[in-house]
């Protein structure tokens, strides 16, 4: 099933959910996992650079969790699993709109975690690191050894090394683990 939805549009996400769930009826995980980026340092970025980030980021993390969550408390089963960034945690010059949002997920996750977790449904955050994509192949290499140094394991993550992560919180193995935020960066935090 391939859908096209803006996650910062309630009835995108509206009309997308309902086509899932009118393929497979439920849905047991879910992976908040749409965003963007729109660099500027602050005097530089305008208010629609903040505020699409912002929509894209955090709006869509919400509209996507609200829109399916009540299907996971009628199976009293759920595991729903936001993706943030090490900017969340640590800030980063020129990004502002970015580790807010991404700061913002980190408050979602835990806040959602405590009103769901007496229904059967955890909810947490894989937080990855830097990650050897296209995006950073095509990097100089100055650069690409700049942002090595920064990485205490002196490697970039493989797109795996963050599939692996979601994957243990989606697994039942997670089960007793919700409202926490799993860093896989390579000890970048």
């Amino acid at each position: 099933l391939l859908l096209k939805a803006d996650v910062s549009i309630g009835t995108d996400v509206e009309k997308m959910i309902g086509s899932v769930l009118d393929q497979w009826e439920y849905v047991d995980i879910l992976v908040n996992n749409a965003g963007i980026i729109r660099d500027k340092l602050l005097m530089f970025l305008d208010e629609e650079d903040w505020d699409r980030v912002v929509e894209v980021n955090l709006k869509g993390t919400y509209l996507c969790s609200r829109a399916i969550i009540k299907t996971m408390i009628a199976r009293r089963f759920g595991r729903i699993i936001n993706i943030t960034s090490p900017s969340a945690l640590t800030g980063r010059a020129g990004q502002t709109n970015y580790s807010a949002s991404k700061g913002g997920i980190i408050s979602f996750t835990k806040s959602l975690s405590k009103e769901m977790a007496r229904l059967g449904i955890t909810v947490n955050a894989v937080c990855p690191g830097i990650v050897s994509t296209p995006m950073i192949e095509d990097l100089d290499q100055e650069t690409k050894s700049n942002l090595l140094n920064m990485i205490p394991m002196g490697k970039f993550g493989e797109p795996e090394d963050i599939a692996w992560a979601v994957l243990f919180l989606a697994s039942e193995k997670a089960g007793y683990i919700t409202g926490q935020v799993l860093a896989a960066d390579g000890g970048l935090t």
